[in-house]
């Protein structure tokens, strides 16, 4: 069967801006948990007096960026390189404290942590490799070598690898996690949108595609038809040859339907027996066309069942925006009138106007 994906960019935009806003707010206090961690560490005197002052302004600029970048409304909206460039500030901020307490054997080494568990919810696993790869380079800088030679020594390698082993385990546990989450979230999503039996759109995934799609012919001036198509024989098959076989009457209109249509076309399944179509950028005479090659097509697609030929076909209804209307629910309430209209005139036809 055909798989039926045609994404709607605008909706997944929206549903990715929510999905960032909460991510967001999970780093805002995580970047406040990191100063906190800081400033305890400072108030319960594990910093050198020397290096008080430093750490105080260094405590200071990171509260103003956190402020500036969370409250101050300097970003119309999230995205992901807002959250990559906090996390690159995360980073240096923990280095610079760690310069100040002990380099790599300050307690507070443990806080490259939480910028390696913010990047693996909020960027994923490239992202969190190259933070990886980051913080390596800051254990490199913080590691205490007299020369290169030391450096590239086996020993010290094995010191530093043993040392920045744990951080590498926590990275790819918390991507494995945040993926699996993810990918969860997606499957329940998208079974709450599509209609089991036919893969297709249900109501509810259709009503968020069609306004946005409805949105943009407003926006631009673009015209839009709405087919609404209703099988002439299921309950018959039904009654004849029991509800699998209607299952797999849905299925068959299902494919004929979606071979007839462009791929930036879209198929609902309404309810029952009834389907709807959205045809952007199509004005009443093109939907006509398409109304006709689909009747067409259903007519001359037949099933088998029970080793039986068996030929089935459709009504179908027309409405387009802007003429008969400016919003889905009554473009919906037209072609409705419509088909039915196509029923009650002997089935097996198109209507597109209904003689008054």
């Amino acid at each position: 069967m055909k798989v039926f994906m045609a994404k709607d960019r605008d909706t997944m935009t929206t549903v990715e801006r929510e999905e960032l806003r909460g991510i967001s707010r999970s780093v805002a206090e995580i970047e406040w948990l990191q100063l906190i961690i800081v400033l305890l560490y400072y108030a319960f005197g594990g910093i050198a007096d020397e290096d008080k002052p430093i750490v105080v302004l260094s405590l200071v600029f990171y509260a103003a960026f956190i402020m500036g970048f969370r409250y101050a409304n300097f970003f119309k909206q999230e995205s992901r390189w807002k959250l990559a460039v906090e996390t690159w500030i995360m980073t240096g901020f923990v280095t610079f404290a760690l310069w100040h307490t002990g380099k790599l054997e300050s307690p507070l080494l443990n806080s490259y942590l939480l910028v390696i568990i913010t990047s693996a919810l909020a960027l994923g696993k490239l992202t969190t490799l190259l933070e990886l790869a980051l913080i390596g380079t800051c254990f490199i800088f913080l590691g205490s070598h007299s020369s290169i030679n030391e450096l590239l020594s086996l020993k010290y390698a094995g010191g530093m690898f043993a040392q920045f082993a744990p951080f590498v385990l926590v990275a790819y546990i918390a991507t494995m996690f945040a993926s699996d989450i993810r990918y969860g979230l997606n499957k329940v999503k998208m079974m709450s949108e599509t209609d089991e039996l036919t893969g297709i759109y249900n109501r509810r995934g259709f009503a968020i595609v069609a306004g946005r799609l409805l949105g943009q012919s407003a926006r631009y001036s673009r015209p839009l038809s709405l087919l609404l198509i209703d099988s002439d024989n299921l309950k018959k098959i039904n009654d004849e040859y029991g509800h699998h076989a209607g299952d797999q009457l849905l299925i068959t209109l299902v494919n004929t339907i979606q071979a007839q249509l462009r791929h930036t076309d879209i198929l609902a399944r309404h309810g029952g027996d009834e389907f709807i179509i959205l045809l952007p950028e199509t004005p009443p005479s093109g939907a006509l066309d398409v109304a006709e090659r689909i009747r067409n097509a259903i007519e001359t697609t037949p099933i088998v069942l029970e080793g039986k030929i068996v030929h089935t076909t459709a009504s179908i209804g027309v409405a387009s925006y802007p003429s008969e209307g400016y919003n889905i629910d009554v473009l919906l309430a037209q072609a409705d009138h419509k088909m039915y209209a196509a029923k009650l005139g002997g089935r097996n036809r198109v209507v597109m106007e209904v003689a008054v």
